[in-house]
């Protein structure tokens, strides 16, 4: 199996000379972009009408947990 290459040799030496900070801004900021080029999404309706299956869960419930979700996903 071929190993495929996840940082270029360029990017690499960029890596090495970043503090901290900086490091942890890139990595924070090349994940997000690798989230989105595999097209990672949630569909909110959807997971609102799944969770109203649960017993249990009413609708107050659910848009309270609708509201937190909601805010992760801001973030």
């Amino acid at each position: 199996m071929a190993k495929k290459e996840i940082i270029d040799r360029e990017t690499y030496k960029k890596i090495k000379k970043m503090d901290r900070e900086t490091l942890t801004h890139f990595i924070l900021q090349y994940g997000d972009e690798l989230l989105g080029t595999q097209g990672k999404t949630i569909d909110l309706p959807a997971l609102e009408a799944e969770l109203s299956k649960i017993k249990g869960i009413g609708g107050k419930r659910l848009n309270e947990i609708m509201v937190v979700i909601e805010k992760f996903l801001e973030e």
